[in-house]
């Protein structure tokens, strides 16, 4: 108990302590950041919303994908509605509440909570590779090293191996429900499903990439803006998936993508679309959150406190 207590702890002061610094930076430069987002129109800032909604979509048509190999096929409305709300868990500091939700809302249409958990658990794996893979090419101008040389390339490799080869995937989810003791899942995820969740997310990275364009655009990025665009957001926002410990990887996506669009623009440039790109996608989120929770309501996906009540014959005491 003391120990998770203490992890708890160093997590929330880390996530603090990101945020500060985010902040800090932001406001020390805050005139030539508020230039450079006086640049982004009211045009610019809905069409950036396009592509950053496909995107989200194409996540959670991915994850959707890998809960019917595993044995539950979900129509597209209760799987928007469970995946999007299960997604706001993303922003608490922390790395199980997004699977947790899921797993939750799922068990109301009969599918096992141990098959959504692995189901999120997975998706999450192959985002993150996925990201990796299509933001190889920023990562040169993340190091400020030449974006000529190719041998980066080489650490696509390893992401590649473990993409397209099921079996090390399937052996690694039978492991870890044995660590977990848990019963093995009833199915095994296939190479259709697999290969298919990729190049959803593949494209889901790019979509976003797009919407980073479409601001870097706004705000005057030079040469270069367009690679830094359609690969620093895959770059910085699977990065940002690897630290846990900040919700939605606040300030360590932000920075990473600001300092790679600094290749093709002015720091403060970057930052502002950073920061515009932040409240796009969160907005995003928001919405789509809002009509899985409408429908979550509506089929029952979710209980209120009254029906918890009536169901279990007791009075829960209000919360002081």
């Amino acid at each position: 108990m003391r120990r998770s207590r203490t992890v708890a702890i160093v997590r929330v002061v880390v996530a603090v302590a990101v945020v500060v610094a985010l902040v800090w930076g932001v406001a020390r430069n805050w005139t030539e950041i508020s230039q450079d987002l006086q640049r982004v129109s009211i045009g610019a800032l809905l069409l950036s919303f396009v592509p950053a909604a496909l995107g989200t979509w194409l996540t959670m048509v991915g994850w959707r994908v890998i809960l019917a190999d595993l044995g539950s096929p979900l129509h597209l409305a209760p799987a928007g509605g469970v995946f999007f709300v299960g997604q706001l868990g993303k922003y608490l500091p922390g790395s199980v509440w997004t699977v947790l939700v899921q797993a939750d809302m799922a068990s109301h249409l009969h599918v096992p909570r141990r098959r959504t958990g692995v189901t999120g658990l997975v998706t999450i794996g192959l985002s993150v590779l996925t990201g990796l893979l299509v933001g190889l090419p920023a990562l040169p101008l993340l190091l400020q090293r030449s974006a000529g040389s190719s041998g980066w390339l080489l650490l696509a490799v390893p992401l590649l191996v473990v993409l397209v080869w099921p079996a090390l995937l399937n052996r690694l989810i039978a492991w870890g429900l044995r660590v977990l003791r848990r019963e093995p899942l009833e199915e095994t995820l296939s190479t259709r499903a697999i290969l298919t969740t990729v190049g959803l997310y593949a494209l889901a990275w790019v979509l976003f990439g797009v919407h980073i364009l479409v601001l870097a655009l706004a705000v005057g990025g030079g040469t270069g803006v367009t690679l830094a665009s359609l690969t620093g957001y895959a770059l910085a926002g699977s990065l940002g998936m690897l630290t846990v410990i900040l919700p939605a990887g606040l300030g360590a996506r932000d920075g990473i993508l600001a300092i790679v669009l600094a290749s093709a623009m002015p720091l403060s440039a970057g930052t502002a679309v950073a920061l515009v790109s932040r409240f796009v996608v969160t907005l995003v989120d928001v919405l789509a959150a809002a009509a899985g929770w409408a429908y979550a309501r509506r089929h029952h996906l979710v209980t209120s406190r009254e029906e918890r009540e009536h169901s279990s014959g007791e009075t829960v005491p209000e919360k002081p």
